[in-house]
C-alpha cells in the first residue's frame, strides 16, 4: 500500500510538472531543473538496485554525455574539454542540489561549434579533393584526442569529407561504365563530372543532417542528459519525454490515429514518402506519394503554414483523434497547388504483429510464426495483443498440418511481460514461468493457469 502511495504520488508531481511546462513564463532551465529532480526522485526510490550518485558516478555522466554528443570528436576542441572538467567531480552535486551548469555550458558550446562545423564543411566541398595523393584516416575515435586547433579539427573534416566522397564516386564511375557497356551510344561522364556530383551528394547528406539537428530544441538535447544519468543506474531504465512516450505507444500497440502517411521534412513542406495500406490517404486517394503539405488546417479552420516547421511539430497538427478533417494544402508533384481534406482514422501498422508461414523441408510441413515485439495497447489490454496473435497463428498453422513449430524472435525488442507470460502458457499445461522481484518486496511468481495447452508439437525458439 505504501509503495502504491508513492508512485501515485510520483504520478501527481509529473503531472503538475506537465502543467507547469505548459506555462511560457516557466523558463527553460526551471523545467530541466524540475524534470532533474523529478527523475532523480524516482530513481532513487524506484530503482531496483539504486546506485550511490558520488564522484564515480559524476565521471562516467561526464564522459559518456560528451562521448554522446561528439562521438567521432568532429565538433569539440581539447580546450573545450579543459573547460568542461571544473564539471567532471561535479556533477553528483550538481544533481542533489538540482543545478545543471555543466549541460548548459556544454550545449552552449555545442551550439557554437556545431556552426562553425557547418562553415566548415562547406568550405571544404567547394574545391575538389586531390586523389591521386595518398592518405590515411583514423576511424578509431575512441582512441583518437580531440583536435587542439581549428586548423587541426578542418583537416579532420577534410580527411572524413574525402572519405565519404570517395565511395559516392567509386560507386558513379562504376555505374557510369556499366551503362556504357549495356549501351554503347551512353556518353561516358568526365572524371571531373562525376567528381562534381560526388562532392553534391557528400553536401547534401551533410545539409540534411545539420537541417534536422537544427529542428532539435534544448529541451532534446537535455532529455540525452538526463538519459545518460538513468543509464549509469543500469541500460535498461530509460526516460522517455512526452513525443518518445508516444512513438514508443504506438510501436507497442502496432495503431495511432491519423492520416495513415509517413512524412520527411523537406525545405518545401512535408512530404509524403509512404502510404500506409488501409489508411484514410490509401482509402480515399487524394494523396500521392511525392506529394509536399505546405498548410494544415483543422476542419475548415485558419490554415497554419507548415514550411521550415519541425517534422514532430507538423506531424502534430495532421494527426488527430479518429473521425475529425484535417484539411492539407499540397503541392503536387507536377507543381499544381490544391486543398485536400482527409478524414482521419485508425490507422494500423501490420509490420508491427506476428507473421506466419509453412515450411516444406523433405516430406514434413514446419509453421513459422515471426514475432517483432511482445505488443500490446497498453490503454486496452483487450485489444489486439501479441499472446492472443500467436495464439491464432498457431490453431491456423494447426489446421494446415504442421508437424513441427519454429517461434522466430530474433530481433523482437521485448514489451509487455503480461503477453509473454501468457504466450509461454500457450505450450505448456501450467505452471509458474517468471518471477519477478521489485525494490523491497517479496517475489512474485507469474503462472500459467490455463490448463489448455495450444501447441504440444516440437517447438524451436530462435533468439539472437
Amino acid at each position: 500500500m505504501k509503495k502504491n502511495l508513492v508512485l501515485a504520488f510520483l504520478v501527481i508531481l509529473i503531472a503538475v510538472a506537465s502543467c507547469s511546462f505548459t506555462n511560457k513564463s516557466f523558463e527553460n532551465d526551471d523545467k530541466d531543473k524540475l524534470l532533474l529532480d523529478l527523475i532523480t526522485y524516482v530513481l532513487e526510490r524506484g530503482h531496483y538496485e539504486p546506485k550511490d550518485i558520488d564522484d564515480d558516478f559524476s565521471v562516467s555522466v561526464f564522459e559518456d554525455f560528451i562521448n554522446v554528443i561528439d562521438p567521432t570528436k568532429r565538433y569539440f576542441l581539447e580546450e573545450d574539454i579543459m573547460e568542461f572538467e571544473q564539471y567532471k567531480f561535479q556533477i553528483d552535486d550538481e544533481i542533489k542540489n538540482t543545478e545543471i551548469g555543466f549541460f548548459s555550458q556544454v550545449y552552449d558550446r555545442l551550439m557554437l561549434r556545431m556552426d562553425e562545423a557547418q562553415e566548415l564543411y562547406k568550405e571544404v566541398l567547394e574545391q575538389p579533393f586531390d586523389y591521386s595523393k595518398e592518405e590515411v584516416i583514423d576511424i578509431n575515435y575512441n582512441e583518437q584526442s580531440y583536435a587542439k586547433s581549428g586548423d587541426e579539427l578542418k583537416e579532420r573534416w577534410r580527411k572524413q569529407l574525402k572519405y565519404a566522397t570517395i565511395g559516392t564516386y567509386d560507386g558513379k564511375l562504376k555505374n557510369d561504365i556499366q551503362k556504357k557497356e549495356e549501351d554503347a551510344s551512353y556518353e561516358l561522364k568526365s572524371d571531373i563530372e562525376i567528381e562534381i556530383e560526388s562532392r553534391e551528394v557528400t553536401l547534401n547528406t551533410l545539409n540534411e543532417f545539420f537541417d534536422f539537428v537544427g529542428d532539435l530544441e534544448r529541451k532534446d538535447w537535455f532529455v540525452q542528459y538526463i538519459n545518460t544519468i538513468v543509464d549509469e543506474f543500469d541500460p535498461h531504465t530509460y526516460y522517455f519525454a512526452p513525443s518518445d512516450r508516444d512513438r514508443f505507444n504506438i510501436g507497442m500497440s502496432g495503431k495511432f490515429e491519423g492520416i495513415g502517411a509517413r512524412l520527411q521534412k523537406k525545405p518545401e513542406g512535408a512530404k509524403i514518402v509512404e502510404i500506409i495500406s488501409g489508411g484514410p490517404v490509401w482509402r480515399e486517394q487524394k494523396l500521392e506519394v511525392g506529394d509536399e503539405i505546405i498548410k494544415v488546417a483543422q476542419d475548415g479552420g485558419p490554415a497554419v503554414d507548415i514550411v521550415g516547421m519541425r517534422l514532430d511539430d507538423a506531424i502534430q497538427l495532421i494527426k488527430g483523434p479518429k473521425g475529425t478533417v484535417v484539411d492539407l494544402t499540397v503541392r503536387r508533384v507536377d507543381g499544381t497547388v490544391e486543398e485536400v481534406s482527409i478524414t482521419r482514422d485508425v490507422v494500423v501498422l501490420e509490420e508491427s504483429y506476428a507473421k506466419s508461414a509453412t515450411v516444406i523441408k523433405g516430406d514434413k510441413k514446419y509453421g513459422l510464426i515471426n514475432l517483432p515485439k511482445f505488443y500490446v495497447d497498453f490503454e486496452d489490454y483487450t485489444e489486439r495483443n501479441a499472446a492472443t496473435d500467436v495464439a491464432k497463428e498457431v490453431d491456423r498453422l494447426k489446421e494446415e498440418g504442421m508437424e513441427g513449430l519454429v517461434l522466430d524472435l530474433r530481433d523482437n525488442g521485448g514489451g509487455s511481460l503480461k503477453t509473454v507470460v501468457e504466450m509461454a502458457g500457450l505450450f505448456i499445461k501450467e505452471g509458474p514461468i517468471v518471477q519477478v522481484r521489485s525494490s523491497g518486496s517479496d517475489r512474485d511468481v507469474y503462472e500459467d493457469k490455463d490448463e489448455r495447452i495450444q501447441w504440444d508439437g516440437p517447438l524451436v525458439i530462435l533468439v539472437n
